[in-house]
């Protein structure tokens, strides 16, 4: 079994009863072959932020700490800590634009090799750029993200 489907089996039994629309393996390590930091970004489906939020204290209790980033599109988790980051954990409504977004990228990267490859040096190029300032790094993945996808 994979860490994914580990983790998948884990936010079953602790938060299920939030999940609609399933949990999705997403970000790089879900592209096959692909040079990635060993960080298992999942996306969990919920009906609504507002319906899922006393998920949040379920999730902290169970190892995950939460964080209000980007908190009108998702609730946004990290385990085992800020500092040692094994997972990300995004609940983010199933079917909206960042949830239909992340899989049309992730689906992408694992169709496209070229795509896949200049994603992995930007990424690289980035993390060297601003290996100190993670909002700065992912704020500039934005337009290749963006226009990847208008060209897919």
């Amino acid at each position: 079994m994979s860490e994914f489907e580990k983790e998948k089996a884990l936010l079953q039994s602790i938060a299920g009863e939030w999940n609609h629309g399933g949990i999705e393996h997403v970000g790089i390590t879900a592209v096959p072959g692909m040079v990635a930091k060993p960080v298992i970004d999942v996306m969990f489906g919920v009906k609504g932020l507002n319906e899922s939020s006393p998920a949040i204290d379920k999730l902290v209790k169970n190892g995950y700490e939460y964080w209000p980033y980007k908190s009108e599109v998702m609730h946004w988790f990290c385990k085992p800590s800020d500092a040692y980051r094994t997972h990300h954990l995004h609940l983010v409504p199933f079917e909206g634009p960042l949830w239909m977004e992340r899989i049309e990228f992730r689906e992408l990267l694992r169709n496209n090799k070229q795509v896949a490859a200049q994603y992995a040096n930007l990424k690289r190029d980035l993390a060297a750029v601003y290996k100190d300032d993670r909002e700065a790094y992912t704020q500039h993945k934005w337009p290749f993200i963006q226009a990847a996808l208008a060209g897919a």
